[in-house]
């Protein structure tokens, strides 16, 4: 039989290959994002072992000012306590978060899914309420345009949490998978927070930094940590869609694909110079 009789089958038969193909490319640049993630954000939950729970478990919270003024002040318990409890919860979500993600665990290991989830959700409202409680009852060093930016950050990530765990409970894992994923790249803000900074200071030596955090730059960055993130996570879920066109997929692969070069060089430069050290530091104390 004559294909050419057919031009609309043949159409069809051409939209069917380039929509695997998107899927596919999509597929694989979102593999690849959420492996790179899992290993930044892992060796940065480590850093924050290293550095913060370690200088508490060691009775020395002083050092804490080494790298944000005045995060700790004797005189201050529920701040400090507050804001204890948000980096040691922060350190168990950046562990957590992308395993939870990975398909086959969810399918081949319910059980450890669901527990996993609960710690996962419970660790994200402490986060939440740690940061809230340190911004209320000292302010950030950054003044209040920073208060305003971490306050909406933490009530989003609150309302992700119990977003995500209604919709689970009620069955509605569609849903429940979409706040999920809004609550991940929640999670991940203060890993991105460090990250785009060091990676800024290394482009451009801190231009636009003031002190006390007041500078152009870092009034951006009270918003720039999240709010992207959000957004990639949106188009994420609408290219999903079986409806999504060739078009829409490739530029969300694309997009994914220059989030992982962004995260694999900032990893790179600021394991060498923070991360690295400490955490080496850390394992050498254990001796």
């Amino acid at each position: 039989m004559n294909n050419s009789n057919y031009p609309i089958s043949a159409e069809i038969l051409g939209e069917s290959r380039a929509s695997k193909f998107g899927s596919a490319v999509l597929r694989w640049s979102s593999i690849g994002l959420v492996t790179t993630v899992w290993i930044s954000a892992a060796l940065f939950g480590l850093y924050i072992l290293a550095f913060y729970a370690a200088a508490g478990y060691e009775g020395d919270m002083t050092r804490w000012n080494n790298t944000l003024p005045n995060l700790y002040q004797e005189n201050s318990p529920a701040a400090t306590t507050g804001i204890g409890i948000h980096f040691a919860a922060g350190g168990i979500l950046l562990v957590l978060g992308s395993i939870q993600l990975i398909d086959k665990v969810r399918v081949t290991f319910p059980f450890l899914h669901r527990l996993l989830g609960k710690i996962y959700i419970g660790s994200s409202l402490l986060a939440a309420l740690g940061g809230l409680v340190f911004i209320f009852v000292r302010g950030t060093v950054g003044g209040l345009t920073m208060d305003i930016g971490f306050a909406l950050y933490g009530f989003l990530m609150g309302l992700a949490a119990v977003f995500t765990y209604l919709h689970a409970s009620k069955g509605r894992f569609a849903k429940h998978r979409h706040w999920a994923l809004r609550l991940y790249a929640l999670a991940i803000g203060s890993w991105i927070y460090r990250m785009d900074y060091g990676f800024w200071t290394i482009l451009t030596g801190g231009l636009g930094r003031g002190a006390n955090f007041s500078g152009p730059f870092d009034q951006v960055m009270d918003f720039f940590f999240y709010v992207p993130n959000l957004i990639i996570v949106e188009l994420y879920i609408r290219s999903k869609n079986y409806k999504a066109g060739l078009l829409v997929k490739l530029a969300t692969a694309l997009a994914f694909l220059g989030a992982i070069g962004f995260i694999l060089l900032g990893t790179y430069y600021i394991t060498i110079r923070s991360w690295g050290p400490a955490i080496l530091h850390w394992i050498s104390t254990w001796n």
